[in-house]
């Protein structure tokens, strides 16, 4: 448990370090559109990572319990995570003058990247 920890905290990390890259990125540079996008997207694919690793988390704990009980058994939030991606769209569409559609579905997928490359790194080093 203590390396899951651990795994969420370094995937944490990244998520933050690539947020204020893109807001960098957005306050320094002429393509406002494209890190305004990135960074609404990744903000909510940051959300979605948090919720999945926290009802993984009691995933986890609801199957150690032993207890013959008639829990609802927690999920893993499928469609939150759709609802997510579903908001960012509309918000980008909404608002087309400021958001960068792409980016924003590009932003939408950080997270996933970021758990891949958190893999890769932690196997390469062992």
């Amino acid at each position: 448990m203590e390396d899951y920890q651990q795994m969420i905290s370094r995937q944490r990390k990244w998520m933050f370090y690539l947020l204020a890259f893109l807001v960098l990125g957005w306050g320094l540079t002429p393509w406002k559109t494209v890190f305004l996008g990135l960074l609404l997207g990744t903000t909510l694919s940051f959300y979605n990572l948090w919720t999945m690793q926290r009802k993984i988390s009691k995933l986890g704990e609801h199957s150690t319990v032993t207890s013959k009980s008639k829990q609802r058994k927690p999920n893993i939030g499928t469609f939150t995570r759709l609802a997510t991606g579903a908001l960012a769209a509309v918000i980008a569409l909404q608002f087309e003058e400021h958001f960068h559609i792409i980016s924003v579905v590009l932003g939408l997928m950080t997270a996933y990247f970021v758990i891949l490359i958190d893999y890769l790194f932690k196997h390469e080093t062992e």
